[in-house]
């Protein structure tokens, strides 16, 4: 199974998530977020010269084409992440040069398949994350997202995985992935439940979880 970490904002970290076999790094350019990467020093062009065996994403928060274009190209992005209210407009313009994962964010009453249905012509991935969040000592958390939500639907486009998961839940993923459902589910994404401080990862309990799933 490919994992995502997101949150990033450690350079050397991002180089041992590639050699444990990690396919994905997330950095969150969002300024009120605690991992933005501006905020904690990483350098665009650092990031952009160093040989990761990770595909970077950019995560953006209703951020303008401009605005994203300009980070695309001062990182040297791979993929972006629209984490907010973008429009299936706003995702076809951008998936003109790389490719474009679309984030919902459910509420407990969301209608799956109605959120997404606009936005299967424009966006090459959907990710599935909840819409309710908790505080801990270290910032904001993800409350986990409902997976049984999921079951029985066919949604019919590679998606992501996310929402509040942890090192603990490697046997509930694997069960996960029997369900029907999972056919198209192409990647974990892991987060907060996976630092020390927000945006330093504990890279132990990365490995301990990549080794439990199948």
């Amino acid at each position: 199974m490919r994992i995502k970490v997101c949150g990033m904002t450690d350079l050397d970290q991002m180089h041992q998530l590639g050699d444990m076999g990690v396919q994905f790094a997330g950095m969150i350019f969002y300024h009120k977020s605690p991992r933005f990467v501006l905020k904690h020093g990483l350098k665009a062009e650092d990031v952009k010269k160093a040989k990761l065996k990770v595909y970077k994403v950019g995560v953006f928060v209703n951020a303008t084409y401009d605005e994203v274009m300009n980070m695309v190209d001062a990182f040297g992005l791979d993929m972006v992440q629209l984490h907010g209210n973008e429009t299936p407009y706003q995702c076809a313009k951008l998936s003109d040069y790389l490719q474009v994962i679309k984030a919902f964010r459910f509420a407990d009453n969301d209608n799956v398949q109605w959120m997404i249905k606009d936005y299967y012509m424009d966006a090459d991935m959907f990710m599935f994350d909840t819409g309710v969040t908790e505080k801990n000592t270290q910032g904001e958390v993800v409350r986990k997202f409902n997976w049984q939500r999921l079951r029985g639907l066919n949604i019919g486009k590679p998606f992501f995985l996310s929402g509040g998961i942890e090192a603990t839940d490697a046997t509930a993923v694997n069960q996960f992935m029997q369900d029907p459902v999972a056919k198209d589910l192409f990647a974990i994404d892991i987060n907060s439940r996976f630092e020390t401080l927000p945006g330093i990862k504990n890279m132990g309990l990365i490995k301990k979880f990549i080794e439990e799933l199948k």
